[in-house]
């Protein structure tokens, strides 16, 4: 399991979904995420970015043995 943090512009499920989407470009194997908080970052008024702290969880494949 990893602890990443996800931004977007448009949503905190947009955020959770680029940060599942940047994982899956280096993980394989991803099986769930937990969002552990949600954030966001306010200007003029309104919301400008939207984070969110998630862990996601992957299979790590075995490893070979040597001898």
């Amino acid at each position: 399991m990893i602890e990443l943090v996800g931004v977007s512009e448009q949503s905190w499920s947009d955020a959770a979904q680029q940060a599942v989407a940047r994982a899956s470009q280096t993980l394989r194997h991803i099986t769930g995420l937990d969002v552990l908080h949600s954030t966001a970052l306010v200007r003029d008024g309104k919301i400008a970015e939207y984070h969110v702290n998630l862990k996601v969880a992957f299979i790590v494949e075995p490893g070979e043995i040597q001898a």
